[in-house]
């Protein structure tokens, strides 16, 4: 007989698990854990269906079951979880429910109804799993929203998105400025249940620290001097949607705290207030540093870090893809030519290569900034090399840097890097400023490199 699917089965009594598996291994494979660690190490081998005992070892209580409801919900999100409970225990059962279990069934068990159960969740499994390889194709195809490319780093992260935005995990997006990491959270919200629900963004570094915790988490009527009425914070405007929360890694230490409290209890008080709110949202955290080390350095809350840590996409930067550039151009050409009334600009061949020379420290942002000036700036319906900034030009044109005898790699790249800097800096008429904007810098990363190179 063909079998139907692998179940897990994770229950401490021996007779009932022998029980189940006489009752199942004629049509599943069956596979078998006695405790709740072992059931853990049971997900590692991707069953199509797993049941599980509430009352599992070590503590032979309710919360063993429920934590591993939870773990196979962000482990495998795509297998069904039936929870077993004695009818005394049905507001248990119904609780795992809540948690993310797709069904439950009482014992002592009846074959049929078990067989009911056990079928039902592998069609679920099968329609999750058919929708993301529907989706999956349609990625490949034509990407994400406005997230635009075809290179081998964008494929993965196209995939990474489809698997992770239809559940509820908590996601935090790496990736230096300009790279689109906004766009990659509205992604993540457009493929969850939450796609109706708000999208609420909010950049950390753009909020005053003394009124950081009021955006957030809003405040009472007098909470403060000017507080003149209540007022909603971001968490209570995005109930029931996605609260996206850009560079996370520059909030103050209070604010983390808070911030902590609500992912583990979802309820928090306003400024000024002693009403507990509950609230319902999808966190996603983004930043440009790396989080754990700052933990290590005791620079960012270590218990929010593995909060936020449960899944990591990484935006890679522009100059590591630099495939994508022709077509991030085409897309950002059409946009622009709409914005302003334009006819779209083509780019010849040599201005093209000199956006593929270029370094573009200032990402995606930095060339879609760039093609928009083109479009209003340039009258002929071709973008040529001149038209390019002029340190774009120079690049095009510089012959490509080699390693001079005996030279370590990084003492040539540095010396390559100055040389880009004093040439702009010629260019400016020594206006750094100016220079900063040639090269698609900012000006504290402008005043840094010049003075780590004594420029």
């Amino acid at each position: 007989m063909k079998r139907e699917g692998t179940l897990a089965i994770v229950e401490d009594d021996p007779f009932l698990r022998d029980q189940l598996f006489w009752a199942l291994k004629e049509r599943f494979d069956v596979k078998m854990a006695g405790d709740a660690t072992a059931g853990l190490s049971l997900l590692d081998a991707d069953p199509d269906v797993l049941l599980v005992d509430l009352r599992l070892p070590p503590s032979n209580q309710v919360e063993e079951g429920f934590s591993l409801v939870r773990a196979s919900r962000e482990r495998r999100p795509e297998t069904p979880v039936i929870v077993m409970s004695g009818e005394a225990e049905r507001k248990h059962a119904l609780k795992a429910v809540e948690l993310g279990a797709f069904d439950f069934f009482k014992k002592p068990f009846d074959k049929g109804e078990l067989l009911m159960v056990v079928r039902r969740a592998l069609e679920r499994r099968r329609l999750i799993l058919e929708n993301r390889a529907l989706r999956e194709e349609s990625v490949e195809r034509h990407s994400f929203e406005s997230l635009v490319g075809k290179s081998a780093p964008m494929r993965k992260l196209f995939r990474d998105i489809g698997k992770v935005s239809p559940t509820d995990a908590t996601v935090l997006i790496h990736g230096e400025s300009g790279t689109g990491k906004e766009l990659v959270a509205r992604a993540l919200h457009q493929g969850s249940a939450r796609a109706a629900g708000p999208f609420v963004a909010v950049n950390g570094s753009a909020l005053p620290e003394s009124l950081a915790e009021s955006e957030l988490f809003g405040h009472e009527k007098g909470a403060f001097t000017g507080a003149v009425a209540a007022r909603a914070g971001r968490f209570e405007s995005a109930h029931r949607g996605t609260l996206f929360l850009d560079e996370v890694a520059t909030l103050s230490a209070a604010v983390q705290a808070k911030l902590l409290r609500v992912l583990e209890t979802r309820s928090f008080e306003r400024v000024g207030g002693t009403r507990l709110l509950s609230v319902d949202i999808r966190l996603v955290a983004a930043t440009n540093e790396d989080l754990e080390k700052k933990a290590a350095r005791g620079e960012f809350r270590e218990d929010l870090f593995y909060r936020l840590n449960t899944v990591i996409l990484g935006l890679p930067p522009l100059r590591e893809r630099r495939e994508d550039i022709p077509i991030l151009v085409d897309h950002f050409a059409a946009r622009a030519a709409r914005a302003h009334g334009r006819p779209p600009k083509t780019f010849a061949p040599a201005a093209m290569e000199a956006l593929l020379a270029h370094p573009f420290r200032g990402n995606v942002r930095e060339l879609e900034h760039l093609v928009e000036m083109l479009t209003v700036m340039v009258e002929e319906p071709e973008v040529r090399p001149e038209h390019l900034p002029g340190v774009m030009r120079r690049e095009a044109g510089a012959a490509v840097p080699v390693l001079q005898a005996g030279e370590p790699f990084p003492e040539a790249v540095a010396r390559f890097e100055r040389e880009l800097l004093v040439r702009a800096l010629e260019a400016a008429g020594g206006v750094k400023a100016k220079a900063a904007r040639a090269l698609g810098l900012d000006t504290n990363q402008m005043k840094y490199l010049c003075r780590k190179y004594g420029i």
